[in-house]
């Protein structure tokens, strides 16, 4: 594996985070709100591989947490008003898979600086959430659809 640079480092750290806290908000929405251990089961264990290959890259998440500068972030205050609110559960869920997928498009691009295997296995897990997604909202539509 390469060694990357502090910017490259600060990128994977940010997407790190944004991909697998949008993974747990989709697991506890699955697990709490529709108690639906099964999908929520499959989002935990995609969440801990993703979180794995994260710690690979950043040495067990050490060479993340020394890159990682909040204080100076330009995009540390901003939330576009599509993120202001949410009108369902099921905007939440949407609006979450897609910042993981996007967080892995950007974990599987970065990674290819440091070891394309590793950016294989990204796109390998952006591959699975794109079926899981697919699997919980046709999921929740049909419990709306009963409600």
């Amino acid at each position: 594996m390469q060694q990357l640079d502090r910017r490259a480092l600060r990128i994977i750290d940010a997407n790190s985070n944004r991909t697998r806290e949008a993974l747990r908000v989709v697991e506890d929405v699955l697990r709490f709100w529709h108690e639906k251990g099964a999908l929520a089961r499959r989002l935990k264990r995609e969440r801990h591989k993703i979180a794995g290959y994260c710690d690979a890259i950043l040495t067990d998440h050490m060479k993340g947490l020394r890159a990682r500068d909040t204080k100076t972030d330009p995009g540390r205050d901003s939330m576009p008003r599509s993120e202001a609110t949410r009108r369902s559960v099921s905007e939440i869920v949407i609006s979450n898979f897609r910042r993981a997928e996007e967080g892995l498009r950007v974990l599987e691009e970065l990674a290819k600086l440091a070891d394309p295997q590793m950016s294989r296995k990204f796109k390998r897990s952006r591959f699975t959430v794109y079926e899981l997604e697919k699997a919980c909202m046709i999921f929740m539509e049909r419990r709306c659809a009963k409600d």
